[in-house]
């Protein structure tokens, strides 16, 4: 699927199948969920260019790279802060802005209730952070208001997705990215993921 990254890795799996187990406590559900968050990091970001850099070692004199593009990161409340506190060991210099999105329980539409970005430009690489992509809904809104503000360069970071979701996603904004670690087989009558792992959120912060 274009613009789909479907991430593989043993580590991965194996982590991702810890998160998926409903006997898995609090504390090891955020250790895995940190592990899978830095893995797929490393593909959302393999596109970044670099530029050369002179530097010195102890020994001698070498040409090094230096990331040259500018990275805005956007969790997408609350869930995407999980992800966040993974990224920020490797992008700590990194913008940070916040989308806060609930959803109805009853309509699955989800609302708005929170917002707060930096200035944003065409040049921004910009990395929306939300662990589940169900309906698709949050991720409409959020990349809506990203671009209203003068993104262009999206990609959508997600631990899973429903092919519910991804479809609504590529009708609406066919350029954005998406980079995950596994697209499941359906949305249930609730609008839940199927296996899905339950309510990432809830899940992670022990609520």
């Amino acid at each position: 699927m274009e613009k789909i990254t479907l991430v593989s890795h043993p580590l991965l799996e194996h982590s991702l199948t810890i998160l998926r187990n409903k006997e898995t406590g609090t504390v090891e559900f955020r250790r895995h969920a940190s592990i899978i968050s830095k893995i797929l990091l490393v593909e959302a970001t393999r596109q970044l260019e670099v530029v050369e850099e002179r530097i010195e070692t102890p020994l001698a004199a070498m040409a090094g790279r230096r990331l040259a593009d500018e990275i805005v990161v956007v969790p997408v409340l609350r869930a995407g802060l999980a992800m966040l506190f993974a990224i920020q060991d490797f992008l700590p210099a990194a913008s940070v802005g916040f989308i806060g999105l609930e959803r109805d329980e009853q309509t699955a539409q989800a609302h708005e209730y929170y917002q707060k970005l930096p200035r944003l430009f065409t040049s921004h690489k910009v990395m929306v952070l939300d662990p589940m992509l169900a309906t698709g809904g949050s991720l409409l809104e959020t990349v809506a208001a990203l671009q209203e503000k003068g993104a262009s360069q999206i990609t959508l970071v997600c631990i899973v997705a429903a092919p519910e979701g991804i479809a609504r996603i590529q009708q609406h904004y066919p350029t954005v990215a998406i980079v995950t670690a596994a697209i499941d087989d359906h949305l249930d009558a609730r609008k839940f993921i199927v296996p899905g792992l339950g309510d990432f959120g809830d899940r992670y912060f022990g609520t």
